[in-house]
């Protein structure tokens, strides 16, 4: 974090002369890649609406880690999203409802459960108010490193699996007939969604996180000519909007996460334009 410092020192940046704005800066620069990549894959397997209803669980288990007494519930957010996502797959390899059907079942019982955990006994919603705004200032240096670490394995799963994952969402059974373990990696992709939303939910918020993950895709879509520039244009387009959201916020006072949805909305309308007027 040293170097870090060091290196923000020598940026003639207003907002950096506070620790807590680097370390922000830092965060996003880390969780940026993480929404890019993993939003081509989400976009991809038509599984939008999942990384919603996995915010929703990830809330439900830091209400229960809450109500447990654990001093970091974020841990029991991280199992209790990954418990949902193993459940989710299970259950959706073993039904024939439509997968937009199933999300929406998991994620109305997810919300459900959440409200009735954090009010049980009477207890008060509002000191769960920053998981829904979500506040980036107040990362800490351990959030940092587990982003970081976080980070390095969806790249390796991304190396691993992402052409995988792309033949399986465009025909799932010519990848079952070339050999490819469909089942695994569907599971290992809604577990590393799962961590993902999990430890972004402090930090950005619920009630936009969806957003992080389905626009910088969405975006990619309209001006990529192939593949490659698919994924290069998310995970740009994704710091883009992270570096600018931040400095937004702080000359406007305003919520981070909320300015950084508010541009890749603004680049998905300008994207969407350009591929008219190319087209």
């Amino acid at each position: 974090m040293s170097i870090w410092y060091t290196l923000c020192e020598l940026l003639p940046w207003e907002m950096l002369q506070w620790d807590f704005m680097k370390n922000a800066l830092l965060a996003l620069l880390l969780m940026a890649p993480l929404f890019g990549i993993l939003s081509t894959m989400i976009v991809t397997g038509r599984m939008s609406f999942f990384s919603d209803a996995l915010g929703h669980s990830a809330f439900t288990g830091i209400a229960i880690g809450s109500i447990l007494g654990l001093t970091a519930p974020l841990w029991a957010a991280v199992g209790f999203s990954i418990l949902f996502a193993l459940l989710f797959s299970w259950v959706r390899s073993r039904s024939n409802q439509a997968a937009d059907t199933l999300i929406g079942v998991f994620s109305s019982t997810a919300v459900a459960l959440g409200i009735f955990v954090a009010t049980l006994g009477g207890g008060s919603f509002t000191k769960y108010n920053k998981y829904l705004i979500g506040d980036i200032l107040s990362v800490t240096r351990s959030e940092i490193g587990m982003l970081a670490l976080v980070l390095l394995g969806i790249l390796v799963f991304w190396v691993l699996f992402s052409n995988r994952l792309s033949l399986m969402a465009i025909h799932p059974q010519l990848a079952s007939s070339r050999g490819f373990p469909v089942g695994l990696s569907q599971t290992l992709f809604t577990a590393a969604i799962a961590v993902v939303v999990t430890l972004s939910i402090s930090s950005v918020g619920l009630l936009i996180l969806n957003s992080l993950l389905v626009l910088p895709a969405a975006s990619a879509r309209n001006v990529a000519r192939n593949l490659r520039e698919y994924h290069l244009f998310s995970v740009v387009f994704a710091l883009i909007a992270g570096v600018g959201g931040l400095t937004v916020s702080y000359y406007l006072g305003s919520s981070a996460g909320a300015a950084i949805s508010l541009l890749l909305a603004l680049v998905f309308g300008i994207t969407f334009a350009f591929r008219k007027v190319r087209g």
